[in-house]
């Protein structure tokens, strides 16, 4: 029996699954690492903690493998984007990295935008936000002066733990995608937006498909991993990239809707050259030669939780949400937008706040609770609206997260994007892209694609209801309406937020 172990660098916890030839998961381990908010809107994290988290979670693993460890024949990874570690001439980082989530460069992102005009979107393909690479590192260069003059490059976070355990620096290019450094369309470091802004290209690594193996385990991983010195070391990709491919994600048609903290909608796309003007995120896949479009709705399941701690703090979320079969489409006329920590897609505003709209003595609980469902798949289909506007079909969609927990909702991401949705049998996410850029990269397939056949396994379809389709765009319509109406008045209220 081989296998493969996916290694799955989040936020708040590297994941590790161990993946046989069947595509089943025989075992999972995982470690949590803190979080350091010294300032308001700083978000790091301590490199170090990443490693030492990986190797006892791979650590764990083996010994449940024993003997068996031997026949792990590669290991590959899927890392959490944008994520800023300057390394010095040693290998050492020279701070503590700063994460996608950290907002203290909008400072920079303007001067990006000031700098490169349009010819931003012409290369990078995507605008200058907060939580991409480009900007950090200009911030430190300007804050930090005396850190920036001792880095001699700089890596993502998955692509640190990769050298800690090989040694060997590279970057794939689905997460370089995401540093506003690369010519996506060519896959290649931007000379013209390195000289731009006076950066060396000798801060940049080599980039690498995320198939590629880049190495194998030194000798000190080994041993601290259990895992032999042979396995093979395979690039990994991008958290959205690796959760496209574990979802099956690989071709034109098929969508996915990611419904976690945030919220995601991510289509495979085989055009270079599709245009979408920045609205939304535009990727190298972790799929050879394969690109992917992606927008984002920041506080998607941050809505559903926040409620029910606001709400209903001492129940389940299947308790919570039992009722919102029994409300209509439209819940009543309510409508919510879920922007409690700003949007990203269309609006990328940090400043907007939510809001219930519509609100009379008739409704109750169950009506916010299916209003919040609504809400948070509205902003979604926002989305979806620009896919099908640039030309993109978008008839199936796969549905992840906690979005697909629960039938009802469900059936109303069928309703509102009208297009099937189809849950899956299990769910592993990142990882499990991560293992099978492993077992492609072993040779255990020809193609992501005959991977996917055989570890990508579908579970119910929901299908759209034409009543409820034809409802729900008409509340679509009034849904978009409310970002113009409430903008100033969210603005005005600045001054009052705590």
């Amino acid at each position: 029996m081989g296998y493969v172990i996916g290694i799955d660098l989040g936020t708040s916890a590297v994941k590790a699954l161990l993946v046989d030839r069947e595509g089943t998961v025989r075992a999972e381990a995982a470690r949590e690492y803190p979080l350091y908010h010294n300032y308001s809107g700083w978000s790091e994290q301590d490199p170090d903690d990443w490693v030492r988290g990986t190797l006892e979670a791979l650590r764990e693993l083996t010994d449940g493998l024993g003997a068996e460890a031997d026949a792990v024949e590669g290991i590959s990874f899927s890392g959490q984007m944008h994520g800023l570690v300057l390394l010095d001439g040693a290998g050492a980082p020279v701070r503590r990295a700063i994460l996608w989530n950290d907002t203290r460069t909008s400072e920079q992102c303007r001067e990006i935008e000031r700098t490169l005009g349009e010819r931003l979107l012409g290369i990078a393909r995507n605008p200058a936000l907060e939580g991409f690479t480009l900007p950090k590192l200009l911030w430190v260069r300007q804050h930090e002066p005396e850190a920036f003059s001792r880095a001699a490059t700089f890596v993502l976070p998955k692509d640190y733990v990769r050298y800690k355990l090989t040694g060997e620096l590279h970057m794939d290019y689905s997460d370089a995608a995401g540093t506003l450094l690369l010519d996506v369309a060519n896959k290649r470091w931007s000379t013209e937006i390195l000289d731009a802004f006076g950066l060396s290209p000798q801060l940049c690594v080599p980039l690498v498909a995320s198939h590629d193996r880049v190495g194998e385990l030194s000798s000190d991983a080994a041993a601290a991993s259990g895992l032999s010195q042979r396995t093979g070391v395979y690039a990994g990709g991008a958290d959205n990239a690796c959760g496209a491919i574990g979802a099956g994600i690989l071709s034109e048609g098929v969508t996915l809707c990611s419904i976690g903290t945030s919220g995601v909608i991510l289509s495979s796309e085989a055009d270079k050259d599709r245009d979408f003007g920045g609205k939304v995120h535009f990727f190298n896949h972790g799929k050879p030669d394969a690109f992917y479009a992606m927008g984002v709705t920041l506080g998607a399941g941050y809505s559903l939780s926040w409620f029910r701690r606001t709400f209903a703090p001492d129940e389940s979320y299947d308790a919570l949400l039992a009722g919102v079969g029994d409300v209509r489409p439209g819940a009543g006329g309510l409508l919510f937008t879920p922007y409690l920590v700003g949007e990203r897609t269309p609006h990328a505003d940090a400043v907007v706040r939510g809001s219930f709209i519509g609100i009379d003595g008739s409704h109750g609980r169950d009506h916010f609770a299916r209003a919040v469902l609504e809400g948070i798949t509205f902003s979604l289909n926002e989305s979806v609206a620009i896919f099908r506007a640039a030309g993109k079909t978008v008839d199936t969609i796969i549905s992840i997260g906690g979005g697909a927990r629960n039938p009802h909702w469900l059936q109303m991401q069928a309703d509102i994007f009208d297009a099937e949705v189809v849950a899956l049998e299990t769910e592993q996410g990142p990882g499990m892209g991560a293992a099978m850029l492993a077992a492609y990269g072993c040779g255990w397939f020809d193609s992501l694609e005959a991977c996917a056949a055989r570890f990508v396994r579908h579970g119910a379809t929901y299908r759209p209801d034409a009543a409820a389709v034809r409802q729900y765009a008409g509340l679509f319509d009034a849904y978009r309406q409310v970002y113009a109406q409430t903008r100033g008045l969210g603005e005005a209220l600045l001054p009052y937020r705590a």
